[in-house]
């Protein structure tokens, strides 16, 4: 196991996440906590630090589970949760990024964490209700306060994040050092804006749903869902690009002699930047076979390979702005030799 710098800070995490959105029974979909715990112990012995929880994680279980797993090696992990989502959804502020939410949502995670601090807090989804800078000044306070050591943002448009953290930037603030966010090889919406914010400030990302709710591990090639997650499956699979894009990294791990799964991991893992797949299995044997993809790397060919048969178009303004026309209008006939290193 490698680890990475997350974004803009000195923070050493593993180059794959354990997510425990699966820790426990609550829900009906998650794990039980005997096989909770063999996930964990594996991936602790593969050597990863990152836990990916959140307060609302099969009610509140998760974070308790991740509180039990931890105990007596609490400095060894980097433990991440998140708040946002109503734990209360009889009262009108017991969900939402406000500071009312942020501050009860945090305690309770403390109890159930059985920790003092929280090493990365993730704003989980963006309200459209709260101001930014209530949000900034109140995950600042408890950074002051030692509660939390740094902070992160799931879910939300690119310029939220921006002015987020140009705004903390300006007054001295805590700025956010992750991006939380789907993304896989058959959902790259995110290189439109948000990934490329993210690498002009410097934020580390982490991939949610790195196998496309499970269509590229290659199973649902030929057989029909029977699961929660049925309707969305069945919308990978029924699009003809992301077709394509199954059949490639099927047809890779059969040449290389790996699992679907590997490779639709590594094309993340090992893009340029900090790009972080957050792992989300059910049984032990899952997560072992995730965990081997950090093993071995893909091929430069095999990379460009996946990058072609899954690319999507940016729209406008991006591909109005690259367009070679525009170029020629803003560059005249220097277009061609002015080496852009930020490109």
């Amino acid at each position: 196991m490698k680890f990475k710098l997350l974004g803009r800070s000195g923070l050493r995490v593993s180059e794959v996440a354990l997510g425990t959105m699966t820790f426990g029974g609550a829900g009906g979909f998650g794990a039980s906590k005997d096989e909770s715990r063999k996930m964990f112990e594996a991936y602790a012995a593969a050597g990863g630090n990152f836990i990916d929880s959140a307060n609302s994680y099969t009610g509140g279980e998760s974070e308790e589970l991740v509180g039990e797993f931890i105990a007596g090696a609490r400095e060894n992990f980097v433990v991440a949760t998140k708040y946002s989502v109503s734990m209360n959804k009889t009262h009108p502020n017991g969900g939402g990024n406000h500071r009312k939410s942020l501050v009860q949502s945090l305690e309770q995670s403390l109890k159930r964490l059985n920790t003092d601090y929280i090493d990365v807090y993730w704003v989980h989804v963006w309200d459209f209700m709260t101001p930014v800078e209530e949000v900034m000044r109140a995950l600042d306070d408890q950074v002051r306060a030692g509660k939390i050591l740094y902070v992160g943002i799931s879910d939300a448009p690119a310029w939220i994040v921006s002015q987020a953290n140009t705004l903390a930037a300006l007054q001295g603030w805590s700025p956010f050092i992750g991006l939380q966010t789907e993304y896989s090889l058959v959902q790259r919406d995110a290189e439109r804006d948000l990934i490329p914010m993210a690498e002009a400030f410097d934020i580390g990302v982490t991939a949610w749903s790195p196998l496309g709710a499970g269509v590229l591990t290659g199973k649902y090639q030929h057989k029909e869902p029977e699961n929660a997650r049925k309707a969305r499956i069945n919308a990978y699979r029924s699009n003809e690009r992301n077709v394509r894009v199954i059949h490639e990294a099927v047809h890779i791990a059969s040449e290389i002699g790996k699992t679907p799964a590997q490779v639709a991991l590594n094309w993340i893992r090992q893009k340029r930047g900090v790009f972080i797949p957050i792992l989300g299995a059910k049984t032990v044997e899952q997560l072992q076979d995730n965990l081997a993809s950090v093993e071995f790397d893909l091929t430069e060919q095999q990379l460009e390979r996946l990058d072609e048969v899954s690319r999507i178009g940016l729209g406008f303004p991006h591909d109005f702005i690259g367009s070679d026309g525009v170029k020629g209008l803003i560059n005249g006939e220097f277009r061609s030799r002015i080496d852009n290193h930020r490109r």
